[in-house]
């Protein structure tokens, strides 16, 4: 859990902030504590007055708004009920249980959160003090609310996040269920910053991933020839829907011209992830004699590197792109080299399958010479990557051993020559 309190002069503007997302739909009022109605029964008058009347009993107070959120994780699957017993909580540790306020459950980001209006002037006219109250008050309650409620550990998680092999925690666009363009910002704002990418084909492959794509345009259109880059979230078919954004509203401004930056400085940089993807798709296609393409597919995806067969219209295989979500870096299988290419990453397949297909009609013709009379054993279903595993180590054990290997060379049988005797 992340608690955040900020301190301001305004509490109007707080209120009529989250009164807003409300009437938007994206926040629902949960509490209203200590006002004299129920949450639903209260106008943004009586709201704003409840607070008001407090603040005027100590005028020369100016800050005397706080604003509160408490954080939590996307994993984190918190019901309205429990939301709310860990905001009072909260709140009577920090010392609010005696303030009125109002507790917000909002609904615009991907993870659960919550957002606390209230005022620090209590009913004598006495102010509650502020100042380091995030350091000295909240820091301390927020770590024993996270243990006795069995919640994430906040520390844990910002260290996961600085390190370089966590994947980005996105989720896919969704066209009419989430906000289009806070949608969209999000997602290419993460995916700009955070992945390794020299073009844009291959910053798309890695926003297609998350339903979003980047477009220029037709080419020849003036958007096209003034360097103009808008995004969109597309459907399961790759198709655009909605209405797109342009790259100078989003935060950073992803711009063709600040993202043919990152290419040039990207470049410098991909020589590790080069190396590491290579072994990570080398240690998967040796696994075992025969791998289909759909099983390369299913086990590298299990490693977090999603692959990219990229088909003309004829259904013909002319590239391959992977792209390491866990490293965060998209290259084009002939850029890894050219054992790595569509061309010949398929053909290692098909050799492999031949093999395979070779070995299973050798041992079936054994079979038939000297047919079994038990029935077969039901072998109950297992992961693939489990499947490989153990059908290498039994193929190994199973393996007929050379007798003239196997024997010490001092036991080897010899052929000895009789010693004729002299004669007499």
């Amino acid at each position: 859990m992340v608690a955040k309190i900020i301190t301001g002069k305004n509490i109007r503007g707080v209120l009529h902030y989250n009164e807003h997302k409300v009437s938007q739909g994206k926040a629902e009022l949960l509490l209203a504590h200590r006002f004299l109605n129920e949450p639903q029964e209260l106008s943004f008058r009586q709201k704003l007055e409840r607070f008001t009347r407090l603040q005027e009993k100590s005028p020369q107070v100016r800050t005397n708004t706080v604003h509160i959120s408490l954080n939590f994780a996307m994993e984190e699957k918190l019901g309205p009920e429990e939301l709310l017993r860990i905001a009072t909580d909260y709140m009577e540790r920090v010392g609010f249980g005696g303030q009125p306020y109002l507790v917000y459950r909002h609904f615009d980001a991907a993870h659960p959160h919550l957002h606390i209006v209230t005022t620090n002037i209590q009913p004598a006219g006495k102010r509650i003090d502020l100042h380091n109250i995030g350091r000295e008050k909240s820091e301390p309650v927020r770590k024993a609310i996270e243990l006795e409620y069995g919640l994430l550990i906040a520390e844990k998680q910002k260290q996961e996040a600085s390190l370089p092999l966590k994947p980005v925690p996105l989720i896919a666009a969704q066209y009419g269920k989430s906000e289009t363009k806070q949608t969209i910002a999000n997602i290419v704002a993460t995916i700009v910053r955070d992945y390794n990418y020299t073009s844009l084909a291959e910053l798309n492959a890695a926003l297609r991933s998350f339903k979003v794509t980047a477009d220029r345009g037709s080419e020849g259109s003036r958007m096209h020839r003034k360097g103009g880059l808008i995004y969109s979230i597309i459907d399961g078919k790759g198709q655009k829907v909605g209405v797109p954004i342009k790259a100078s509203a989003i935060q950073g401004k992803p711009t063709l011209a600040s993202l043919e930056k990152r290419f040039e400085q990207n470049k410098q940089t991909r020589k590790l992830y080069r190396e590491v993807l290579k072994k990570t798709i080398d240690g998967v296609t040796n696994m075992q004699p025969s791998i289909s393409r759909d099983i390369l597919v299913r086990l590298l995806d299990q490693q977090q590197v999603q692959v990219l067969f990229r088909e003309n219209a004829q259904g013909m295989t002319y590239g391959v792109t992977f792209i390491d979500h866990r490293r965060r870096a998209v290259f084009n299988g002939s850029e890894l080299g050219k054992a790595y290419s569509a061309k010949a990453l398929l053909e290692r397949l098909s050799e492999s399958k031949k093999k395979s297909a070779g070995e299973s009609q050798g041992q079936g013709q054994s079979a038939r010479r000297s047919p079994s009379k038990q029935e077969p054993l039901s072998v109950p279903a297992t992961p693939v990557a489990f499947r490989i595993d153990s059908m290498a180590i039994v193929k190994d054990l199973l393996k007929a051993e050379q007798q003239g290997d196997y024997l010490p060379h001092a036991l080897k049988t010899r052929k000895k020559k009789r010693r004729r005797r002299p004669r007499l």
